[in-house]
């Protein structure tokens, strides 16, 4: 059948070849066919995608919420523009993090329902507007508007504590200042301060306090966790307090170095110059680090920087500041002061700064010195010992800061001694150059009784002023234990989440050192020990040359394995297990996505059963990945053996890497460095002998069924080189059989043809046959009759009876 039909084809095929106009409108014929098979085919198709449900509520309707679970963005919208706060909560029915973040909205929405405009979008919905004009990669999103200023993103943690903790900031962006015990509180509480100094007296709100607003703003917009606050000042006499008198003034208070005026006539007055000036002018020496529920590499690019100090403490940003907190940055400041500023902070020296005694035209330079006529050191620990503050300050157009020479600072010392005597109590001075009168210089000087150790230099706190007297600086960071206490778990902190709520149990220090690949584990804490004195020793122990410190290893703290011939060994049992002077230790190292590795577990099987009951010889293993070990017991390079010789641990042997691991260099192995140790030690050299002995003997039985193995394996090779062979040949015998039996399909179906044809012809001989014989017989009934009348006509009979043979004769016709 499928010859015919190719013999067909093949027919037509040359027919349209002969004829070019009948091909091209047979391909033409048959694509249109093509065309309409196919329409009407997908036509009575029916859909297969099942519709979207319809999307209901996500929040319940007791919350002041306003649910737009159709993604009705322009409502949103309408809405944020009729309140002054308002938040948007961008939502995807699906996401599990929209689940969870829903109970802390909820929350969050009953406490501020009065103050904020709470409006939840569902922007997954594909008929919203929301969905048409958003394009957001995860959800949910949280967006603030204030005063149709905004969107405000929030990327902290969804927590109920922490959002509604940003939404008050958002609320009050500005801190007003009305007193000077309010701008000390301010300064003292925040790390970074910025204060701007507006009169109200000539306009309602001045514009530059409109610029200030929207600075603060845009703070928040770039840090959402506020670690830059803004205070603003409307009083003269208040202002004077940091040395402003210029209306429209922004001041930012830093702690280590003099405190800047924003440079109007350098910079433009705008919200995204303001900010840019912050952020490259302020000191960020503590820094909480918080998760924000996704893929994060905030920590990692923090810990690229140097050595940093983790300090996980619990945390609430609702309430107030934990006293742990203030320890912190008390042990912070201390660490960063240098040039004896650590001792103004402590009342010992009063406020050295410029700007405290004179107001500042343009940019001051200071610096400390330390008077050598004024030291005297008794034979007892007490040393007295003066300090000076030196300060030029000229106007802008004359010099850049920090560029005073020291021929000006000594020519500030001179006047400062010719005016005071040296004997008398302290005494601050500020004067007027002589010979300019835009520059002004001042001096406080003052004699200080500080206690000095006998192993150390002339110093009243070895934790101040550490950052400029070691190499290994130490950078700081925070981190809520109640968040990120699985970080603190893995770096090797004790208890678990569930027991957080002991006070003493969520509270963690460490150091870690990205680049050394070691971290150090701040361990004996107890309550309120964390900083003080635990933690002024841990920095100090780290910043030593020479630390005592020990590196923290991680590893497995529970570990159950099953009844096995192979040791399995972990961080906190190595040196019990590996390092027990009394057995030779077979070590293996491994991980879990080691390939080469799962497959040496069988050979390090049978070294294990051969050597089973051999009580001085122990086989065992230790995965790497999950154990940290001391850096003189680690490997370059996994698989790795190593065998620990009894009584003599420090001279472990690597088994060689050129070499095949096999069962039977593995032995050889172990009996070449168990011999030696047999002649090295003279205690029970028979018994180490007889045993080498049975091993080599042990050793000798494994060659001889090794090579028994071999000589089988060889002749199965033979055996089923000629299986294959012979396979191959009946392969090629039942193909040549499928030509063959092809063929004899192909004459079988000509034969059932021509049978067919034969039939057909033989039917149709077989029908005239039987008609040629029908007219045979007429033919001869007429043939009788014609005979019978002749012979009536011969014999002479009447013609009555002629007539009746006639009409007989034309009734048989």
């Amino acid at each position: 059948m499928w010859q015919r039909s190719r013999s067909h084809v093949r027919q037509v095929v040359e027919q349209m070849g002969l004829r070019p106009a009948v091909l091209c409108g047979g391909a033409l014929l048959l694509s249109c066919l093509l065309v309409l098979a196919l329409t009407l085919s997908y036509s009575r198709a029916k859909s297969v995608v099942v519709p979207a449900r319809a999307p209901v509520r996500f929040f319940p309707t007791h919350v002041p919420v306003v649910d737009l679970f159709l993604g009705q963005q322009e409502q949103a919208d309408l809405l944020c523009e009729g309140s002054d706060v308002c938040l948007l909560f961008y939502y995807a029915p699906w996401c599990a993090r929209s689940v969870a973040a829903r109970e802390h909205i909820q929350q969050v929405a009953l406490r501020l329902a009065e103050e904020v405009q709470f409006v939840a979008v569902n922007c997954w919905w594909s008929q919203g507007r929301c969905r048409k004009q958003k394009n957001f990669y995860k959800y949910p999103v949280m967006h603030l508007y204030y005063r149709r200023f905004g969107p405000i993103e929030y990327k902290g943690p969804t927590i109920a504590d922490y959002v509604e903790s940003f939404i008050r900031r958002v609320l009050t962006p500005l801190t007003y200042l009305p007193s000077h015990t309010a701008v000390h509180n301010f300064i003292s509480h925040h790390e970074q301060g910025v204060i701007g100094f507006f009169e109200f007296n000539s306009s309602p709100q001045p514009p530059g306090y409109v610029i200030f607003l929207s600075s603060a703003l845009h703070a928040l917009r770039r840090d959402s966790q506020g670690a830059v606050r803004f205070g603003v000042v409307t009083n003269l006499q208040v202002a004077e307090a940091i040395s402003v008198r210029e209306d429209d003034t922004v001041y930012l208070h830093r702690r280590f170095n003099s405190s800047l005026v924003f440079p109007r006539a350098e910079r433009n007055f705008t919200p995204e110059a303001i900010i840019d000036w912050v952020y490259e002018n302020r000191e960020n020496v503590i820094r909480w680090i918080l998760p924000m529920g996704t893929k994060s590499y905030s920590l990692e690019a923090e810990l690229h920087k140097g050595p940093a100090l983790l300090m996980f403490l619990p945390h609430n940003p609702l309430t107030a500041s934990h006293h742990l907190l203030s320890e912190v940055a008390d042990v912070v400041r201390r660490y960063h002061s240098c040039c004896w500023s650590h001792l103004q902070d402590d009342g010992l020296l009063p406020s050295l700064q410029p700007h405290s005694r004179f107001v500042s035209s343009g940019p001051a330079c200071c610096q400390s010195l330390l008077l050598p006529g004024w030291r005297s050191e008794s034979a007892t620990t007490n040393a007295s010992v003066g300090i000076c503050e030196l300060c030029l300050d000229r106007p802008l157009s004359l010099s850049k800061p920090c560029l005073c020479s020291a021929l000006e600072l000594e020519a500030v010392l001179d006047s400062y001694m010719s005016r005071v005597s040296v004997l008398v109590p302290p005494v601050c001075s500020s004067v007027q150059h002589t010979y300019s009168p835009f520059t002004r210089y001042s001096a406080c000087c003052r004699r200080l009784q500080v206690t000095v150790a006998r192993h150390c230099p002339l110093q009243a706190d070895a934790l101040a002023g550490l950052r400029c007297r070691t190499n290994r600086t130490l950078h700081f960071y925070l981190l809520d234990s109640q968040l990120a206490w699985p970080l603190a778990r893995k770096l090797g902190a004790l208890g678990s989440q569930s027991t957080l709520g002991n006070q003493s149990a969520c509270t963690f220090s460490t150091i870690v050192d990205l680049g050394a690949e070691t971290h150090y584990v701040l361990e004996n804490i107890e309550k309120d020990s964390l900083v003080q004195p635990l933690g002024e020793r841990f920095i100090l122990n780290f910043s030593t040359p020479y630390s005592t410190l020990r590196r923290h290893l991680v590893g497995q703290r529970e570990l159950h394995p099953p009844q096995s011939l192979i040791q399995e060994v972990t961080t906190h049992t190595f040196m019990d297990i590996v390092m027990d002077p009394e057995r030779d230790v077979v070590l293996f190292y491994y991980t879990g996505w080691c390939g080469f590795c799962t497959v040496l577990n069988h050979v390090l099987l049978r070294l294990a059963m051969l050597f089973q009951g051999n009580g001085t010889l122990l086989v065992a293993r230790v995965n790497v990945a999950l154990n940290d070990l001391p850096w003189e017991f680690m490997v370059d390079h996994l698989p790795s053996v190593l065998f620990f010789p009894r009584h003599r641990k420090q001279m472990s042997v690597k088994f060689p890497e050129n070499t095949a691991t096999t069962l039977p260099n593995l032995v050889r192995f172990i009996l070449q460095h168990t011999s030696h140790s047999a002649r090295v030690h003279a205690a029970g050299p028979k018994s180490l002998l007889q045993a080498g002995s049975v091993l080599e003997a042990e050793l000798r039985a494994l060659q001889g069924e090794v090579l028994s193995l071999q000589q089988d394996r060889e002749r199965l090779s033979k055996q089923l080189t000629a299986l294959w062979h012979e396979n191959r040949r009946l392969a090629l015998h039942a193909y040549a059989l499928q030509g063959q039996n092809a063929e004899l399909q192909v004459q079988s179906g000509r034969l059932q043809t021509l049978y067919s044809e034969k039939s057909r012809q033989l039917a149709e001989a077989v029908r005239r046959l039987q008609e040629l014989a029908a007219a045979s017989q007429d033919i001869l009934t007429e043939n009788s009759l014609l005979k019978v009348l002749l012979r009536v006509l011969k014999e002479g009979q009447g013609f009555c009876t002629i007539l009746s043979w006639a009409v007989i004769l034309s009734k048989c016709v």
